[in-house]
């Protein structure tokens, strides 16, 4: 068993980096009591979280090269339990989005390609097949186990205890870690620093384009900020619509760099001539949409149960507990059909069957949760994502040659973090616009409120609404001397607006889930069959065999 135990170490790795992307999402209002902030505060920090390592993610590989993939995977361990201890200890938001969103994303961009290409170094053969299903299984099992590790925290003890473990485990994973191979690293690689400045500021430009949409409005201006008395919206359109074409603008300068430097002989961020390998490039835009679409419902079921129906923390956990079971079989019975039927088989129906539990969880959600129906609906998202998980991974590794593992890890990373930014970023964002948009209008269009009344809450919710429970809401507009008869049905109002909205917003990740079926289309198409050899010879991995193609 000791040629298992670089992977026991690089699996525990993986485990807590996936750990920390759904651990925070069933503690989203008690995080947020805690620190005096409200749920865009959360969202912002889940999004950012992701974020730095969707725009740095190719970068954390490319230091790998550079530094040695051992290396950079123990000083991403430091960096990323510094981080988890800052968490722990914050004692507001600003801190949270410092020590979480920035210094523990900044340590994952070090791990999570030096794991992949570590595995890679440290395994051939079978072994090598083995252990990248292994590690495919581990982050399956982490995101499952995330809500329900993240519930029993912060009921029974503190959400603060979660990070308090991840710095312990990474401080264990450090200290044995120099029993891992590795091979010399490239000490004359060069990173070109335009590269990292165009993929950073480009990403982030269009996350937190998105992310502003809910208060500045997508083309028409809603609340667009105002500089020194002067309100920023050129020509009447929303500052969103800007910055979305200049970020694209920026990346589209990006991959010409990319082109310019790989022509050039330099090596570039990314090389961007693997993205010509249909099963590779399939592989990651299905990466993008699966994350997309469980960074969604991650964000905005908990929100539903917590804040509309007043769930605490365990009893959310307890409600996504069905996903984790489906994720967990489906997983193991994808892995086991990877042998009879085609990857891209295999992820249709995997992408088909999250299409039709998005479906089922948003039939379910209204003013009384039809509990069965939920239940139900989140174990068929889980069984779809695992059957995703259990090929997507093998996919884009066995596309390429064993020397651009680690390239694929980043890009693997990018797409996956760039995935959970944008379904946290504009999911989060088109409810939260949604409800308060739909409330400014359902309060003007009552028959029995005073006009005066009707004005101030009119005003009151224009910059964006909180989101808080029907009782919450009833209780603070009392506090404020409306009358009990108009608080109550404001509240009402307000209570109705919000399912809605969040059945809307959900309608638009069932939607978008089953326009990616396509994407399957450049998957492997056939059965990996185990190429003949002669005896003695090593089993050639699906790496050394696969092309790609359809």
């Amino acid at each position: 068993m000791k040629r298992w135990f670089v992977l026991a170490i690089l699996g525990v790795s993986q485990f807590v980096m996936v750990l920390d992307s759904t651990v925070m999402n069933v503690s989203i209002t008690t995080v947020a009591a805690d620190l005096g902030t409200d749920i865009s505060g959360m969202q912002a920090a889940i999004t950012l979280y992701a974020l730095t390592m969707a725009a740095f993610m190719l970068t954390g590989g490319k230091l790998g090269d550079k530094w040695g993939r051992s290396a950079a995977f123990r000083i991403g361990s430091v960096i990323y339990g510094l981080g988890s201890l800052t968490t722990a200890l914050a004692p507001n938001l600003t801190v949270l989005l410092f020590g979480w969103s920035l210094v523990e994303g900044l340590g994952a961009v070090l791990v999570i390609p030096a794991i992949a290409a570590l595995a890679a170094i440290n395994y051939s053969g079978r072994d090598r097949v083995i252990a990248f299903a292994a590690l495919g299984a581990i982050t399956g099992f982490a995101a499952a186990a995330g809500p329900l590790i993240g519930g029993l925290m912060t009921t029974y003890a503190d959400w603060r205890y979660v990070f308090v473990g991840e710095a312990i485990v990474m401080a264990f994973v450090l200290i044995v870690s120099g029993r891992i191979k590795d091979v010399p690293a490239d000490r004359t690689l060069r990173i070109d620093l335009l590269s990292v400045i165009l993929s950073a500021s480009g990403l982030a430009m269009l996350v937190f384009a998105v992310l502003q949409s809910k208060t500045w409005g997508w083309l028409v201006p809603l609340n667009p900020p105002e500089v020194a008395g002067v309100t920023i919206a050129p020509f009447g359109v929303s500052p969103v619509a800007y910055m979305i074409l200049l970020a694209f603008v920026v990346l589209w300068w990006f991959v010409r760099r990319q082109q310019q430097l790989e022509r050039s002989g330099r090596i570039p961020l990314l090389k961007v001539s693997l993205l010509r390998i249909s099963a590779l490039r399939s592989g990651l835009t299905m990466f993008l949409a699966q994350y997309f679409a469980i960074a969604a419902l991650f964000f905005v079921v908990p929100v539903y149960l917590q804040t509309i129906l007043g769930y605490d923390a365990l009893e959310t956990g307890l409600k996504i507990l069905p996903l984790s079971v489906g994720l967990i079989i489906f997983s193991v019975i994808g892995s086991r059909l990877s042998t009879v039927r085609s990857a891209r088989n295999l992820a249709r129906i995997g992408q088909f069957t999250l299409g039709v539990g998005l479906l089922l969880v948003f039939v379910s959600v209204q003013p009384a949760l039809a509990d069965w129906l939920f239940a139900t609906g989140m174990f068929v998202v889980g069984a779809g994502f695992g059957m995703l998980a259990s090929q997507l991974g093998n996919v884009n590794m066995s596309a390429v040659s064993k020397d651009d593992t680690s390239e694929v890890g980043g890009l693997q990373g990018t797409f996956q973090n760039l995935g959970s930014a944008f379904g946290t970023a504009i999911v989060g964002s088109v409810f939260i616009l949604l409800m308060t948009t739909g409330f400014g209008v359902a309060v003007e269009a009552s028959e029995t409120l005073d006009p005066e009344v009707q004005q101030q809450v009119v005003v009151a919710t224009s910059t964006g609404a909180p989101i808080i429970s029907q009782q919450q809401a009833e209780q603070l507009l009392l506090d404020a001397g409306a009358d009990a008869g108009d608080a109550a049905e404001i509240a009402q109002t307000y209570a109705t607006t919000q399912v809605d909205a969040l059945r809307q917003a959900l309608f638009l990740v069932f939607a978008l889930t089953l326009i990616a079926i396509v994407l399957a289309r450049g998957l492997p198409a056939t059965v990996p069959v185990p190429a003949a050899k002669a005896p003695g010879e090593p089993v050639a991995t699906d790496a050394e065999r696969q092309t790609g193609g359809t």
